[in-house]
């Protein structure tokens, strides 16, 4: 099982989201076999000014490996118009691979799992829908037991769907 995160706040990001979702299942080797409820989510990080962004978490089962997953993300970001700018900043389309399975990456161009995944409630209540008993390899948490240890001070998160 894999865990994909979906994010935007760019044109029509709901309609994004579902695009998103639509080409993950025609790329032959993934397989969507659930969904999140879609969640807003105040900005964070550099830019205040920016709209809330639209948040999914999409589960996949899926023989690719983590590298060439993620250049299948990246390659659907692209199909969309995703053009990467500035850290934060507002964008049509994120797809970001939370974690595959029970796998611990360190490499140049991925980390699994995703590094800020657990400091996240625009990741964690979504996944918490899809997957609440995953455990993260290297902290030994449920991803409701993270979502229990979350800040109360972060960015607004809140169900749309």
């Amino acid at each position: 099982m894999c865990a994909i995160g979906l994010g935007g706040n760019l044109g029509d990001p709901e309609a994004m989201l579902d695009r998103a979702i639509n080409l993950m299942r025609l790329k032959p080797g993934l397989r969507v076999t659930d969904l999140s409820s879609t969640w807003l989510t105040e900005p964070m990080g550099g830019r205040a000014d920016q709209a809330w962004y639209f948040n999914r978490v999409a589960l996949l089962a899926t023989d690719l490996e983590a590298i060439p997953l993620l250049r299948t993300l990246v390659d659907i970001e692209g199909l969309l118009g995703r053009v990467r700018v500035e850290r934060w900043g507002p964008r049509l389309i994120d797809l970001d691979l939370l974690f595959r399975d029970q796998q611990v990456i360190e490499a140049p161009e991925l980390t699994l799992p995703h590094p800020r995944l657990h400091e996240r409630g625009f990741v964690l209540f979504p996944l918490a829908e899809v997957a609440p008993n995953w455990c993260h390899p290297i902290l030994g948490l449920t991803v409701s037991e993270l979502l229990e240890r979350l800040p109360e001070d972060g960015p607004e998160v809140r169900k749309l769907t």
